[in-house]
C-alpha cells in the first residue's frame, strides 16, 4: 500500500513532521538539535529492519503520518504499509514494515508511534460508539474538543472510525450556545442576529422544549438538543417535524447512545471521541541488518 496522494485539507503534514521532530530533538535549545543516544551508541552506517504491530484489536489511523516521520530522516527508507486506514485489525497484526538507516529509525520512532497510537485510539473508540449506537439512520459526530494543534488529525481519526465531522472550527458554521443567548437576550434574537449577518448555517443549542419554535422561526438551520433525556428528545423531534436536522448532545456514553439515537434525531455528537480516547497499544520492534 502507498500513501502517495494522502492529504488532509488544511493540514500541513511536512510542517507537522518538522516541528514534532524538532521538539523531540530539542532544536534551538542549548545542547539540543540531535539524538544523543543514537549518535553515541549506533554507528552512522548501521541499518535496521522494523515491524510496527498492534498489540490489541484496533481500528488503524495515522500510518501515512508515521511514514512521513521516517522518510523525513531517511528519504530512501523502504517502507511498506500492510493495512489500510480505517481497517479493523486483530491483536498481533503487522501494520508497517520498514528497512533503512538505524539512527533515523530510532530518532523517528517515538514521534511515529505516538501519532499512530493516538489516532488509532480515537478511531477505535469511535468505532465502538458507532457499534453501540447501532442505528444507520443516525450519524455520529465529533466535536471541537480536540488537543490544540491536532484538530485535523483527530477529526481524520474519527472519520476512520466511522463518524462524520461536526464543525472544523469557528468559521464554518455559527453555533449559538447559552452564553451567546445570554448576551443577545433570547434564543430568537441570537439566531436573528446571525441571519442578519448573512450566516448560512446556523446551529442553535436548545435545552428546553419552549426554545425550539423561537429558534426555528428566527431561521436556525439545525437544532442541537442539549442534555435531554430520551422522552424529551422524542418530544423535541416530533415538534421539529423534519423542518431542520436535529442533533442530540450531552450525557452521551456507550451506555446511553443507543437510546438517544433511537429517538429520531439525525445526529448524535460525542466530545469524548477526541477528548478521552486511550492510546492504542502499538509496538515497533527492530532487527539489525
Amino acid at each position: 500500500m502507498s500513501t502517495e496522494g494522502w492529504h488532509l485539507e488544511g493540514f500541513d503534514l511536512d510542517r507537522f513532521v518538522r516541528e514534532t521532530l524538532a521538539e523531540d530533538l530539542g532544536a534551538g535549545l542549548a545542547g539540543g538539535g540531535h539524538d544523543v543516544t543514537s549518535e553515541s551508541v549506533i554507528p552512522a552506517d548501521a541499518r535496521f529492519s522494523g515491524v510496527m504491530d498492534s498489540r490489541d484489536a484496533i481500528v488503524v489511523a495515522g500510518l501515512p503520518v508515521a511514514e512521513a516521520f521516517f522518510h523525513a530522516l531517511d528519504p530512501d527508507m523502504d517502507i511498506a504499509l500492510l493495512v489500510g486506514e480505517g481497517e479493523a485489525v486483530a491483536p498481533g497484526t503487522d501494520l508497517m514494515r520498514l528497512a533503512g538507516n538505524a539512527r533515523a529509525m530510532l530518532t523517528a520512532e517515538r514521534s511515529a508511534l505516538n501519532t499512530v497510537q493516538h489516532l488509532s485510539g480515537i478511531a477505535t473508540m469511535t468505532r465502538e460508539y458507532v457499534r453501540a449506537m447501532d442505528n444507520p439512520a443516525c450519524t455520529l459526530l465529533d466535536t471541537r474538543k480536540t488537543i490544540p494543534g491536532l484538530r485535523h488529525l483527530e477529526k481524520y481519526a474519527t472519520r476512520m472510525g466511522g463518524a462524520a465531522n461536526h464543525r472544523m472550527g469557528l468559521w464554518d458554521a455559527a453555533m449559538i450556545k447559552d452564553n451567546h443567548v445570554l448576551v443577545a437576550g433570547s434564543v430568537g434574537e441570537a439566531v436573528r442576529r446571525a441571519v442578519d449577518a448573512g450566516v448560512r448555517e446556523i446551529i442553535c443549542e436548545v435545552d428546553r422544549i419552549d426554545q425550539i419554535e423561537p429558534a426555528l422561526s428566527a431561521g436556525a438551520t439545525r437544532l442541537l438538543l442539549d442534555n435531554m433525556d430520551p422522552p424529551t428528545l422524542r418530544e423535541a423531534v416530533a415538534l421539529v417535524a423534519g423542518r431542520v436536522p436535529t442533533e442530540a448532545s450531552g450525557g452521551i456514553n456507550l451506555g446511553t447512545i443507543k437510546a438517544k439515537a433511537a429517538t429520531g434525531v439525525d445526529y448524535v455528537s460525542v466530545g469524548r471521541l477526541t477528548q478521552s480516547a486511550p492510546a492504542a497499544d502499538i509496538g515497533l520492534d527492530f532487527t539489525p541488518l
